[in-house]
């Protein structure tokens, strides 16, 4: 499901009749037999109390008797609120189709308390004993493509749906993840939840909340539609995620700000990542955005945010967009590692596509800097059209950072396409660097001065840094004059100041930027920094000079209207 609505943002614009190759399932691997001390448990929405069933066979309550080999009735029979999990480290629940609330008056609640309905949720999932036995929750389907989830949603003001405190060692896979209103916490526009007096309402605030966790893979997730948030995580390590999408949640998508110190580390691994829409009210049944909101109303709405960071964060075929503040923002990964993004897109986010700080490598993505998307829209309350000058990438160095943006192509409305400056707290050194090969930089008219264009780059407080440009096309912008040593950027002989006939709509709810037949960015680039694959997958020629800008358009693929 999610890979199937990356595939197609990526596509758009492009009319080429391709897609990338089938998205990954869990691997066969965790199907294999457990040791006899691991068990697997089963819930199914005609199973039975955890004193009718045993929870160790697929099958439905007969009706009557205790102890029946028989599945659970609800996931709090695994799990039961203020009480002991029934199932330990290692082991697997499978959670067969249907909707489970979660939260207050759901089977398996009793002992949650009215007065405090909020911490009526899950205990924290058992942590497996080491990697090669990890914890598994798993919706039914979950080996066979996922295309029936489970749906657990949240309800009276739960904390969370699902509960990773102190949990290494575990996978989750295939479930939907959402509540069943279309309210905001404390939204200032007439959606807020109701927070004071039970009973409060078919809402939960966040869908999954992790601390001090390590080795979790997520995958074939639908987080959608929470009051707050989709992810609240923060202290990880070594986490996984794959084929997951966090929708339409009231402030923000995935916040990796916890309390205390939330710096991660190790590689955090994303895949098929699609986040959007996070800002907006979802709303039920419906699931449309509404009551957008940012920060100037009281709210937040990046898609991804977190506090200070390190780690490796490794980011491929994703999708950033319709946030209402930063699609991706990795400002505050200033303690170590690096960050690598390959065949992203981000568009239409209220703020930066992209903001990052630290080493970094841009490659075969799609930076569309629409931020002014969301004025004038029947779902938008009230958003902040260009936060911070609506820089379609930002980039913040710390002392010796070097980034490289390679076979990407930018477009924005913004002051500028790559903005750049030491960041907050840190000094430039002198040796940072920016390299840009075969990069399609096309702007236009500055939201904040129609009369100017935005500029290909631009950056301060890091004496000497240029970017340095060759086989680079750029068009409707400044601070690049093609084949000379400019102030901020430094031109190669081969970058070129022409139209380069993208495909278009250059407006709209998705931009087409493809290039056409004739276009000055076909049989372009400088091969010696080409990546193998394109934005899509498809492999870039062999024995023929690739192309600029992050699609690979060979006469073979393109439309037969440009023939």
């Amino acid at each position: 499901m999610v890979a199937r609505a990356i595939r197609a943002l990526m596509v758009v614009g492009a009319t080429l009749g391709m897609a990338l190759p089938s998205p990954a399932l869990v691997p066969p691997s965790i199907v294999r037999a457990t040791a006899a001390t691991y068990r697997t448990y089963y819930v199914r929405s005609d199973g039975g109390s955890s004193q009718q069933c045993s929870g160790l066979s697929n099958r439905a309550y007969p009706g009557s008797g205790v102890g029946q080999a028989c599945a659970w009735d609800h996931p709090f029979r695994a799990l039961p609120p203020a009480g002991a999990p029934r199932i330990a480290g290692g082991d697997t629940l499978v959670i067969g189709a249907g909707s489970y609330m979660m939260g207050y008056g759901a089977p398996g609640a009793a002992d949650c308390d009215s007065d405090a309905a909020w911490d009526c949720h899950m205990p924290p999932i058992p942590g497996g004993p080491d990697p090669t036995h990890p914890t598994r929750i798993l919706g039914a389907g979950w080996d066979t493509g996922c295309a029936t989830p489970p749906q657990l949603w949240g309800t009276e003001r739960a904390d969370y749906v699902l509960n990773l405190t102190d949990t290494s060692h575990v996978r989750i896979a295939c479930l939907e993840i959402t509540d069943h209103s279309g309210c905001v916490e404390s939204h200032s526009g007439g959606l807020a939840c109701e927070r004071d007096t039970p009973p409060f309402g078919p809402w939960a605030p966040i869908g999954l909340y992790a601390e001090d966790s390590a080795d979790v893979t997520l995958r074939d997730l639908n987080i959608h539609g929470l009051a707050a948030g989709g992810v609240h995580a923060g202290r990880l390590a070594d986490w996984t995620v794959e084929d997951v999408r966090i929708a339409g949640n009231g402030l923000v998508g995935w916040d990796g700000d916890v309390e205390g110190d939330g710096s991660n580390s190790g590689t955090l691994h994303f895949r098929r990542w699609l986040v959007e829409w996070n800002g907006c009210g979802e709303t039920y049944p419906g699931e449309q955005p509404a009551g957008c909101w940012a920060q100037t109303a009281g709210g937040y709405g990046d898609g991804v945010g977190t506090g200070a960071t390190g780690g490796d964060w490794l980011i491929e075929d994703s999708a950033f967009r319709h946030n209402t503040s930063d699609g991706l923002d990795l400002l505050y990964h200033s303690l170590g590692g690096r960050v690598v993004l390959d065949r992203v897109r981000a568009e239409g986010n209220a703020g930066n596509q992209i903001k990052v700080t630290g080493r970094t490598t841009i490659t075969n993505s799609v930076l569309i800097g629409n931020c002014a998307f969301f004025g004038g829209q029947p779902f938008t309350y009230n958003v902040d059209p260009c936060r911070a000058l609506g820089n379609t990438l930002e980039l913040a160095y710390t002392a010796g950072d070097g980034v490289s943006l390679v076979n990407s192509t930018l477009w924005g409305e913004g002051d500028g396409l790559v903005g750049a400056g030491a960041r907050e707290g840190y000094a430039c050194n002198g040796t940072e660097s920016l390299l840009a090969r075969n990069n399609i930089f096309m702007g236009s008219a500055d939201y904040f001065d129609p009369g100017d264009v935005s500029f290909v780059f631009y950056q301060e407080d890091c004496p000497g840094l240029k970017m340095d440009s060759d086989y680079d096309i750029a068009y409707q912008a400044k601070n690049m004059e093609c084949g000379v040593d400019g102030e901020y950027v430094d031109s190669g002989a081969h970058d070129l100041y022409q139209d380069p006939r993208l495909s278009g709509p250059l407006s709209g709810l998705d931009y087409g930027v493809v290039p056409s037949a004739g276009s000055p960015a076909i049989d372009a680039a400088d091969p010696t920094y080409a990546p193998a694959l394109d934005i899509l997958g498809h492999r870039r020629p062999q024995g023929r000079v690739p192309d600029i800008g992050a699609y690979e358009v060979s006469l073979s693929y393109l439309p037969q209207v440009f023939r």
